[in-house]
């Protein structure tokens, strides 16, 4: 099934014959931090041939707890992440929590950010419409695949059509996420679906992992499924695939408990790369 609405931004195709990747580190933690690994996460995209934009929150404001690493904010996030742009070359992506905050963070990246948990506020999606070249809307743990089309349809009703969904899992009970493949096929009815690999395996929340070396209560995560599920996404026919990676996870100021590990991309991206292949024999051969 082709996908819905595609559209192209700095030569990457979203919507085309090849999955991307969004990836980074889950909040800059330094200047040095964040560049180091937009380098090698591109080094490593790079010799494998896969588009790349870079990812990384200036401020996670929706942190468990009140003692919780938040990052540097919006002034200082936003100087890293356009001198990372600059300096690199490669497209950028950040979050954003607040519509007063949707033009600044527009001028800096290239793709605006929709958070699951505010995916259905309307002055968000409207700003972020008006202001940036490409919008990314994480559907919410609470909201159906098919419920997501109408925050698509408030972007472009807003005047952008460059808009792209990602399914980032489903609430299941307390404290856990389920993943629906059927979502994919379903939201790829509407725009570009991207699969965002390691928030799907988050536990949020979760008072088994107990406490952050901070004090602060964390979420927690199984890390290990990250290459199951990719492939399973890659399978299905997903657009792109998102995933916070880390050169030192258990040592990341936010979400290192749900994050690969840099040194495990390079094997994981090879295994897409191969399900892909398989599905584009497969389709020549039809």
């Amino acid at each position: 099934m082709s996908t819905q609405n595609p559209f192209t931004l700095d030569k990457i195709s979203f919507g085309g014959p090849e999955f991307f990747l969004i990836a980074g580190p889950c909040v800059i933690e330094s200047e040095a931090h964040a560049m180091k690994m937009a380098h090698e996460i591109s080094a490593v995209a790079k010799k494998l041939g896969v588009p790349y934009i870079y990812k990384a929150s200036y401020d996670k404001a929706n942190r468990t707890s009140l003692k919780s690493f938040r990052g540097p904010g919006l002034d200082e996030g936003l100087r890293i992440l356009a001198k990372i742009k600059r300096e690199t070359g490669l497209p950028v992506l950040t979050d954003v929590h607040e519509a007063k905050d949707v033009a600044a963070v527009a001028a800096a990246v290239d793709v605006v950010q929709i958070p699951a948990f505010l995916c259905r506020q309307t002055d968000m999606l409207v700003a972020a419409a008006k202001h940036a070249r490409a919008v990314n809307i994480k559907k919410g743990q609470f909201l159906s695949p098919w419920d997501i089309r109408h925050a698509a349809e408030k972007v472009r009703a807003a005047g952008n059509n460059n808009v792209v969904l990602t399914e980032r899992g489903s609430s299941f009970g307390y404290n856990n996420l389920v993943v629906d493949m059927r979502s994919l096929a379903i939201m790829r009815e509407f725009a570009p679906v991207v699969f965002d690999a390691t928030h799907s395996v988050q536990l949020p929340s979760s008072v088994k992992h107990g406490e952050s070396k901070s004090g602060a209560a964390v979420s927690g995560g199984q890390p290990e499924f990250i290459p199951l599920l990719s492939r399973a996404a890659v399978a299905a026919g997903v657009d792109g695939v998102f995933m916070e990676v880390h050169d030192n996870p258990a040592e990341a100021l936010s979400d290192g408990a749900n994050a690969l590990n840099l040194k495990d991309l390079e094997p994981v991206l090879k295994e897409l790369l191969t399900i892909q292949a398989a599905l584009r024999n497969t389709s020549a051969e039809k």
